[in-house]
């Protein structure tokens, strides 16, 4: 779940997101205090410091703050309901990350020789002030942001860092990783020895997962770049001979790549519409290949809206599967490693059933990538299909045991 970083702005298609606040009361009497639990997953979001969000809590709510970055544990004194928090968070939001011009939270805090504190816009290139007379300005004063390297793709999709929000309890993301039990959203304590039980047993069942079986099938539309300018040229010497739907998908792809910034799931859906390829299940494998970068794992879960309405049957699926199969098999082999982190992605988000990723990870295919390369990229995909399983045989369990 995630909500609008804009809580102003309702479209559900917004493509900055950020998690809901989640907040616990501990202790009693005069040492009440709320936890703010996933402070450090908001902050990503926002492309803030954490410090600065709690610091700002304290002087909305007129209460003393404990932050400690090292142990990801940030209080504030008092009862504080996540609703409310979430209301105060609103005002940092619109006085210290949106940008004051064009209100895209693409922004970065600036020190100006002056000790002016100014809201440098990557979307529109405007500057525009902060209030220093809030309390929290003197404190980014002499607690000034880190250095943010600007010339990083990566970090200018910060503000849409929807990859940052993770839910309560332990992720899926989390256990597939062996990693169970480092939680920001519980105290440190609790449930560690859960978790770490959780992470073992998967482990184990990972270890013993049959042999990947292999099923022939034919090439899908490769949109790498070389491949678009090849066919582009093959259509040219062979006038009308291309196939019509592959040509419609061809020029959506490349639509898509040659846009300067990311177009908006909006644009992508009435560009589909105006070729004509909504109806194509290749326009799964196409969009797969042209959408992402190295941060896949963090932009699947912005689109999500756009791929259930897209993804109308099994089909579509399959072939979003193997063109994300061909993105990490044949364009960024580095990424592969993270297959698990983004089928859990797919399937928190309802983009693919969980049917379909057991058999994208249980057979591989020539369909989309030569065999080998099918076989390599599958394999990574392991570790989430053993937890599928497992939990699969645990509720059959449970389901026994009631009879």
């Amino acid at each position: 779940m995630s909500v609008n970083i804009c809580r102003d702005n309702h479209d559900p298609f917004y493509r900055y997101k950020m998690p809901p606040l989640q907040a616990k009361v501990e202790g009693r009497g005069n040492g009440i205090k709320t936890a703010v639990l996933n402070v450090a997953d908001v902050a990503r979001a926002l492309n803030r410091p954490a410090p600065y969000i709690v610091k700002y809590f304290g002087f909305e709510l007129g209460a003393q703050t404990s932050i400690s970055v090292d142990k990801d544990r940030y209080l504030v004194n008092g009862v504080h309901e996540p609703a409310k928090l979430q209301d105060v968070l609103d005002g940092f939001i619109n006085k210290f990350v949106l940008c004051g011009s064009c209100k895209n939270p693409e922004t970065e805090i600036v020190i100006t020789k002056d000790n002016d504190l100014v809201r440098d816009c990557k979307a529109c290139g405007k500057r525009t002030p902060m209030d220093l007379r809030h309390k929290l300005s003197s404190f980014i004063l002499k607690n000034p942001p880190e250095a943010m390297d600007s010339g990083s793709k990566k970090k200018k999709k910060a503000a849409t860092a929807s990859a940052n929000v993770r839910g309560g309890g332990v992720s899926i993301s989390d256990i597939a990783q062996g990693t169970a039990g480092a939680s920001d959203s519980s105290p440190a304590g609790e449930g560690d020895d859960d978790d770490d039980e959780l992470a073992r047993q998967i482990n184990a069942a990972a270890s013993k997962l049959e042999k990947i079986e292999v099923k022939d099938d034919e090439w899908a539309l490769d949109m790498s770049e070389e491949a678009i300018r090849r066919r582009a040229k093959e259509s040219e010497a062979n006038a009308g001979t291309l196939d019509p739907e592959m040509k419609l998908l061809d020029d959506f792809g490349e639509w898509v790549v040659s846009q300067k910034e990311t177009p908006s799931d909006v644009e992508i859906y009435k560009k589909a519409a105006e070729l004509d390829v909504l109806k194509d299940p290749k326009i799964g494998c196409v969009i797969a290949q042209c959408l992402f970068d190295e941060d896949i794992v963090n932009e699947i879960e912005p689109h999500s809206a756009l791929f259930t309405k897209l993804f109308v049957s099994p089909e579509y699926e399959r072939n979003f599967l193997g063109g994300i199969e061909r993105f990490l098999g044949l364009e960024h082999k580095e990424l592969i490693p993270q297959l698990p982190k983004i089928l859990i992605q797919c399937y928190n988000n309802d983009i693919v059933s969980e049917k379909e990723i057991m058999k994208f990870g249980t057979k591989s295919s020539k369909k989309f990538v030569p065999k080998e390369v099918s076989k390599k990229v599958r394999r990574a995909a392991k570790p989430f299909i053993t937890w599928l399983e497992t939990a699969e045989s645990e509720d059959e369990d449970e389901s026994d045991n009631d009879d």
